[in-house]
């Protein structure tokens, strides 16, 4: 392991072996599929993108999650040090926590299995 490669994301931080191949999944969000973005790929061979169906409903689910912390925490916060965000989020979190509230799923198993058949149509010439 001659070099590492930091990776960040919000969840954790973690170092990568230079040798290894490191898999980004993302969703289908209009901004991953810009020029810049389809580009990066080719200069970054060791990195690998995979775009998850639309409805991919777990994945949803965490960011739904992670659009409401940000709406109820993060816009209206001001912090004015890492510590301070982390207070607030653990802070957050046990508030949340202490009266959990299920997502409510809002497609049908049959809507979810369409979107991913036509997915899969759209990928299967593309080399994934």
């Amino acid at each position: 392991m001659s070099s590492m490669t930091l990776i960040s994301s919000s969840v954790k931080i973690c170092l990568v072996a230079a040798d290894l191949e490191v898999h980004l999944i993302l969703d289908n969000y209009a901004t991953h599929k810009t020029p810049t973005i389809k580009r990066w790929p080719l200069r970054h061979p060791r990195f690998v993108l995979h775009f998850v169906p639309k409805g991919a409903s777990w994945l949803n689910l965490v960011e739904r999650w992670f659009a409401e912390i940000t709406t109820k925490l993060l816009r209206r916060g001001a912090h004015t040090s890492v510590t301070h965000l982390e207070t607030d989020i653990r802070a957050w979190l046990d508030h949340w926590n202490s009266n959990p509230r299920p997502f409510i799923w809002t497609k049908t198993a049959d809507e979810i299995l369409t979107n991913l058949a036509r997915y899969c149509e759209r990928i299967s010439e593309t080399g994934h």
